[in-house]
This record gives structure tokens, sequence and C-alpha cells, in this order.
């Protein structure tokens, strides 16, 4: 009988009622949980716990997991019950002109999140819900980029204690996140002035609201008491992301600030501490960080309990928005920028400075120093160390990895230049080579691009967590992070491994060496990071280091920050029309031109880029000025994030990743590149697409090769020019080694010793 009735249960069970997948997603993000976390406990993937959440097309959980999801969100029900939403009050809108007409408010959509793929970069696919919306949507008509002023009563006896009135929507697609009623505006508002004089928040998913603060001061007090502004943390332990506020010219005048920068007050970073505003801040007992009043400022006051009550500015015309890596983005009306800078926070996060800046601070809130804990004894909650984290400490590095002028270095002699045995110098490929007779018979140069290069080199790399131990004549262990001290010189690449049993002989004339930036062949024993290491044993050679500073305490602690950044990258390119699961002739279709068809997405995925090679700079930040002198500490040495160790690991495998490509692709080829700039590979070919010399067969790419594909660790067509151009360029600038990868985009030589 009782296994009638544990049928019945299950039966029962396998039908347990769900909530639709938009309150599903709510009551997760409500309580601070992850995907990840959440498949953890019901021992599902991250994707499947994805598509229950899905709003376009959602799955439905079975079985057993079906009773199991199904009670943790009644449990969380239980804890966070549906807010009860009033409608703000709407406006009268003026009957649009043809010259002014604006499309109807559109409703604001909420992505669901890219789901994780396995570990392989190569197969990973952009789930149905970010792929290009059809044409008849993507077809809507521009709006002005402030909308006529609407009619009825004058907003200009508002005060700040009523509810935001919703203005005239603009065609702005920006996915909202509205599942948290604290953020449901989205997590950044761009502040314009119409021609009416009246001051308008633009924000995600084309909402604008009236802004009725009259001071600086007050815009801050109104963006935290009413503008429902911000994002919900992106970890458990994490915090919510502070509301940011975009300035444009018009409203920077309207509070007193200047629309651009003196050559003094661009050079500090800041307007004087003594400006009208600054002064009107401090009277309403608002603060400004180290960094003052500048194209990035941060405004709060203390935190009272867990609630922070910080607010972030970012002011365009003050070269906030560095053109390098966001574009024209500071050029564009209130609502397109409202669009990009949304994308970009919905996507990765809501900025709070610089890509790089944003980069670093990406790892921060996706593995946080610390969560909270509560004593079993007492139950008093406190905070601990949050396992797989940095620590809330800096810690020292090893000396061997510590740049020119640090403290642990003031007691070399002034102008000593440390050499390969005493400095850790891991960087990025600049290396080029003479070109053959047989390949200057051939017509073209072909250039291919490894997409997110330095991403996919994070992905799934162990890095050291803690401080680093000295270890006398160690035995080389691949697993554990560190810096060795190791001679390398005897690794001949004329003869390497290329499988578990097979060897290959090759030109080692016509490659460059794997542990020189240069290409340089080794000369002694040096100091390399542990992916270099390893490389040279898996090419089949013995190593025996001298010594090395390794770290005990590692962990994969750069994943959710890959995962996160792969996600956005891909998610964007599939709404310019590139998706992961093309052919390479389609692939190859799909790249060409796919910047033009949505110029504002473009911005957006050049951010995201920037954002890796940005955030992985900061983890050896340089001193900034602010009277440092060789030897004495600076500021960025005081994070936790200060980890010059992590960054030559990522860089160390970046660059071994795409030497073993090259290598696997001579063995089985023939075919030796020209010239290796970062991530960027040039062959001579007779053809002018990368299909002319990388090897498919079937459709499919030599195993271990290169791969065309819009995934991170995949390659892209990056340009093509003529053999005889690269031989007048080199012949020009009688340069025989002249690195022409740097070039090969668009042929334009500038200036060959700056490298521009």
């Amino acid at each position: 009988m009782s296994e009638l009735f544990d049928a019945v249960d299950a039966l029962v069970a396998s039908r347990s009622p769900l909530p639709p997948p938009e309150e599903r997603r709510r009551l997760r993000t409500a309580h601070g949980l992850t995907l990840e976390e959440v498949a953890a406990a019901l021992k599902v993937r991250r994707a499947t716990v994805s598509g229950w959440e899905s709003v376009r097309k959602p799955t439905e959980p079975r079985g057993p997991e079906r009773e199991a999801y199904a009670r943790l969100l009644n449990r969380l029900a239980e804890l966070y019950p549906a807010p009860a939403r009033t409608a703000p009050p709407v406006r009268e809108a003026a009957v649009p002109t043809p010259s002014n007409a604006a499309p109807a408010p559109t409703e604001a959509r909420t992505p669901s999140a890219v789901p994780a793929p396995e570990p392989e970069p190569e197969a990973v696919t952009v789930p149905e819900d970010t792929r290009p919306r059809p044409a008849a949507d993507s077809a809507a008509p521009a709006a002005a980029s402030r909308p006529a002023r609407t009619a009825g009563p004058s907003s200009s006896t508002s005060t700040t204690t009523r509810r935001p009135a919703v203005r005239k929507a603009a065609p702005a697609d920006t996915p909202a996140d509205g599942t948290d009623p604290r953020f449901e505006n989205g997590p950044l508002a761009v502040v314009d002035v119409d021609t009416d004089g009246q001051v308008l928040a633009y924000c995600v998913g084309g909402l604008v609201l009236d802004v009725p603060a009259k001071s600086l001061p007050s815009l801050v007090e109104w963006t935290l008491r009413e503008a429902k502004l911000g994002q919900p943390k992106l970890s458990g332990p994490g915090k919510d992301a502070d509301p940011l506020i975009v300035l444009t010219g018009a409203a920077l005048e309207r509070y007193g600030l200047p629309v651009t920068l003196t050559d003094e007050e661009r050079l500090a970073g800041r307007i004087p501490e003594n400006h009208k505003v600054v002064k009107q801040l401090a009277r309403a007992d608002w603060k400004l960080t180290q960094r003052g009043f500048g194209p990035w400022a941060r405004i709060y006051r203390p935190a009272q309990g867990s609630e922070r009550r910080c607010v972030q500015l970012c002011v365009p015309s003050w070269d906030a928005l560095d053109s390098r890596h966001w574009g024209d983005a500071a050029q564009l009306p209130p609502a397109e920028l409202a669009r990009v800078l949304g994308v970009y926070a919905s996507r990765v996060m809501t900025p709070r400075g610089s890509t790089a800046v944003t980069g670093l601070e990406l790892m921060t809130a996706l593995c946080p120093p610390t969560r909270a804990s509560r004593s079993g004894a007492t139950g008093e909650r406190h905070s601990e160390h949050n396992p797989g984290s940095l620590g809330k400490e800096p810690v020292d590095c090893a000396p061997c990895e510590a740049p020119d002028g640090h403290p642990l270095l003031k007691d070399l002699p002034r102008f000593h230049v440390r050499g390969p045995a005493e400095k850790l110098f891991e960087e990025a490929y600049d290396w080029a080579r003479p070109m053959t007779d047989a390949e200057c018979t051939l017509r073209h140069l072909v250039g291919i691009d490894v997409n997110m290069a330095f991403a996919a080199g994070a992905n799934g790399l162990v890095v050291g967590l803690g401080a680093p131990t000295r270890v006398k004549a160690p035995v080389f262990d691949p697993k554990l992070p560190g810096s060795w001290l190791v001679d390398l010189s005897h690794v001949d690449l004329s003869r390497v491994k290329v499988g578990k049993d097979r060897w290959a002989d090759l030109d080692a004339g016509l490659l460059p060496s794997p542990f020189t930036p240069k290409g340089d062949r080794p000369e002694g024993p040096a100091w390399y990071a542990t992916p270099t290491v390893a490389y040279a044993v898996e090419l089949g050679y013995e190593v025996r280091p001298l010594e090395a500073y390794v770290r005990y305490e590692n962990g994969r602690y750069l994943d959710g920050w890959y995962n996160r950044l792969r996600d956005a990258y891909l998610a964007t390119m599939a709404d310019l029309g590139v998706r992961a699961d093309m052919a390479p002739e389609d692939f190859l279709a799909a790249m060409d031109g796919h910047k033009e068809r949505d110029p504002e997405l473009a911005i957006v995925v050049s951010a995201i880029k920037a954002t890796v090679k940005g955030g992985l700079g900061k983890l050896r930040e340089r001193p900034r000025g602010e009277g440092w002198r060789p030897g004495q500490p600076w500021r960025a040495l005081s994070r936790p994030t200060w980890r010059p160790d992590i960054r030559a690991a990522i860089i160390s495998r970046t660059r071994i990743n795409l030497h073993r490509k090259v290598v696997r692709h001579a063995a089985f080829t023939g075919q030796y590149p020209v010239a290796i700039l970062s991530d960027c590979v040039v062959y001579a070919a007779d053809g002018t697409s990368p299909l002319d010399f990388l090897p498919y067969r079937d459709g499919r790419p030599l195993p271990g090769g290169f791969k065309l594909g819009v995934n991170p660790g995949l390659v892209k067509h990056e340009g093509t020019q003529s053999v005889l151009w690269g031989e007048e360029v080199r012949e020009r600038f009688d340069a025989p080694e002249l690195n022409l990868a740097r070039y090969i985009k668009d042929g334009t030589v500038t200036d060959v010793d700056s490298g521009e």
C-alpha cells in the first residue's frame, strides 16, 4: 500500500503549480540567489534554470525537480510577497506633429539570462531569446531625442515628494530589469533638459520621467527616494548596484556645472573643491570620494545598516566615455545613450567608471570578499571570508612579479635594469619575420583575430588567491599557480609533440618562441608563469625549476567573470546577426558589415571587449601621478585586486593558446605565420579569405587549430592586404621585420615607431 501512496504523491508532485516565469525570476533575485546556486541545489544545469525563467520560451521542470522547484518558490513567496503595483500618473501627451512624431510607448523587455555552456568554448550557443528580432520589430521608426512638451498642468510646481510622472516613451528597446520593485525603472537614467526647460530623465526601455529637482543635491535625493533606479546584486553575498545618473551638457548648465573642463581641471581629473556645486553638496551633508567631482563622481552618505545611500554620476562631455571604447556614445541623443548604457548595464553591470574600472569591479561583484554568516551559538549575524574570493586585505606579490618602482625593489641600485632571471615578463606577442621566397609568390596577406582572446585565456584558469610561498628547487606542478625560475632554452621547436604519441618536425626559424613576447629563444633561466612552463612539458621537454613562488591557496576566481562577459558578448553579437551556430561561410558573411546593422549595439560590443582588457590591466595598475616616487607605495597597492600574478597568468595562457594553434596548423598544413600581434595572426595565402588557408574538411576545422566563429577563443577575419603592399611597407620604412599584423585591418600605416 505504501508504494501506491508514494506513486500517488509523485503523480501529484509532477503537476505542482508554478508561478509565471517573471515571478520565478523575481523571487530568485529578491533572495539574492544566482542561477548557479539554484541549479546546484536542484542538481540541474544552469541553463535549465534559465529556461524555466525565460519570458519568451519558458520550459517547465518535470519529475522530482518540479516538486523541489515548487517548494523553493513557495518558500520564497512567503518571504517576498508580490508587491501591489500601482501605475504612476500619466500626463496627457500632445498630438505629435509630423516633424516630432514619436511611436507609442514600447513595453520594457527583460532579457532572460544567457545559459552557460559546457566548459569547451567552441560549444557555446546563444539561446533563442537573445537572437535578433524580426525585421518588423527592428524597423520601428526612430523618435525625436527630446520629445515634444506634453499638454496638461505645468510641472514647475512639482515637489520631490510626488511620484515621478511618466512622459512619452522613446523608441529605445533597451531591456529594463523590472523584476525588482525597488529598481523598476532600470539601472540608470540620462538627465537632459528639453526645449521648454523641463528636466527629463531618459531611462531604459524607452521610459522618460519628469525630474522636479532644482539643484544637484536635490537631484541626488530624488534619485534615491523616487526614481526607482538601480540594479540587483550579481551574486548572493554581493551588493546592489548604485543608480547611475548621466548628465548631458544641458543638464550640466541647469545644475551649475561646466559643460567642459579646463586643461587644468582635465589634468587634475576633477573640478576644484571650492566650486559652488561641490559646496552645495557639502552643505547638504553629501560626500565625494577621494577622486573628487570628476567625470565619474560618486556622491554618498554613510550607509545606515545595510542600506546604501550612493549615486554614481557620469559626465560624457568631461570625457567619461572614452571614444576608444565607447565610440561616439558621448554624442548620442539622450534616449539612444540610455539604450547603449542600459544594454551594457543589463548584460555586464552598471558602469562604475571607465571600462577598465568596471571590469575590475565586475570581478568583485561576482565574487565578493566577504559573505554574511550566522553564529551557531548566539545566532548573531557576522561577516566572514567568502571562499574562492581574494579577501578584503591586499597581499604582497613576489619580488619577481613586482613592476619597476615597487616598494619591494626599493633596495635595488637606482639605475638597475632587471633581466629575465629577476623579473617575470609575461606579455602578449609582438613578433614578425621576413617572408620567404615561396610566400612572396603568393598574392595576399590574410589576418585572423581571436575573439575575446584574453577572456578565453581566463576561462577555467586556476589562479592564486593568497600570498606566495617561496620554494627552492621545486618539482614543477602544472596545477599549482605561481612564478617559476627555469631554463627553457633547450626547448627545440624543430621537433615538438602535437598529440599523445605524435611528434612533428617543423621549421623552427619560421615560428616564434612561445616563451617570450618578441618570439626570441630564451638564453638561460628566466621567470615564467605556470601556463608557460606547463606548455614546455606539453611539447615533450623536461623542466627543472631552480626556484618558485607558488600559491597553495588557489581557485578558479575568474570563471564567473568570464561567463558574464562571454554571455554579454554573444548576446549582443546575436542581436547584430552573428550567431554561434553559423557555418564558416555564413559567419564570415554575417561579420561583414555587422556594425552598420545597429551602430549603437556595435558600441556595446566595443565596450564589452574593452572591459575585458581594461579589467585585466587594472590587476597591475601603475602609479598615476599623485607625487609618487620609485620605492614608495601607490594607491592601487591597497586593493586586494592588485594582483600582477593573475594578470601574468592570463596573458601567459592566452599567448600559449595562440602558439598551440599556430604549431598545430604548421604541423598539418606546412603554413607558418608571417606576423603575430597580441591576438592577431597573419598568413600568406593565394585567396583573400581565411577559408583559403584554414584547413576545413566537410565543414569541420582542424582539431586543436584555428576555427572560425563568434565564440571566445575562435577566430574572425581581421583584414586582407596584398603581399606587394606588405613588401612595399617594409621597404619604405627599411624594416624587414615590421609587424604587418598592426596594419592588416585597413592597410593604413602611420607612425611605425609609436605603433599608431
